[in-house]
C-alpha cells in the first residue's frame, strides 16, 4: 500500500495537467480570434467541409442502374432544396437521410 503523501503528489500532478491540458487551447487561440485567416476560414469550412462529404457518402451511388441511384439522387435533391429553402443544416441532413431510407427500403421491397 503506497503511503498516503505518495498518493498526493500523484493526485496533485494528475490535477495540474489535467486543467493545463484543458486550458491549453484557449490561452492558444484566444490571440487568433483577430486573425483575417481564421475569419476567413469560419466562413469558408463549413461549406469546404460538407463538400467533402457529400462527395464520401456520394462515391458509392450505383451506376449500373437508374433505379438504384434513384434513392441517392432523390434524397440529395431533397437535401439541397430543403436546405436552400430552410438553411437549417440539421432539418436538411435529418431529411434527406429519411427519404434516402425509405426510397432505399420501398426499393429493397422491404
Amino acid at each position: 500500500m503506497p503511503d498516503p503523501g505518495s498518493v498526493a503528489a500523484v493526485v496533485a500532478v494528475s490535477a495540474a495537467l489535467t486543467w493545463g491540458l484543458r486550458a491549453a487551447p484557449f490561452a492558444v487561440l484566444a490571440p487568433m480570434r483577430e486573425s483575417a485567416v481564421v475569419a476567413h476560414l469560419s466562413r469558408r469550412m463549413p461549406l469546404g467541409v460538407m463538400v467533402v462529404l457529400a462527395a464520401y457518402t456520394l462515391r458509392d451511388v450505383p451506376t449500373d442502374s437508374a433505379v438504384a441511384a434513384l434513392p441517392f439522387v432523390v434524397a440529395v435533391a431533397v437535401t439541397v432544396g430543403l436546405h436552400l429553402w430552410r438553411r437549417n443544416a440539421l432539418v436538411s441532413i435529418l431529411v434527406g437521410t429519411v427519404v434516402h431510407v425509405a426510397l432505399a427500403t420501398a426499393l429493397a421491397g422491404g
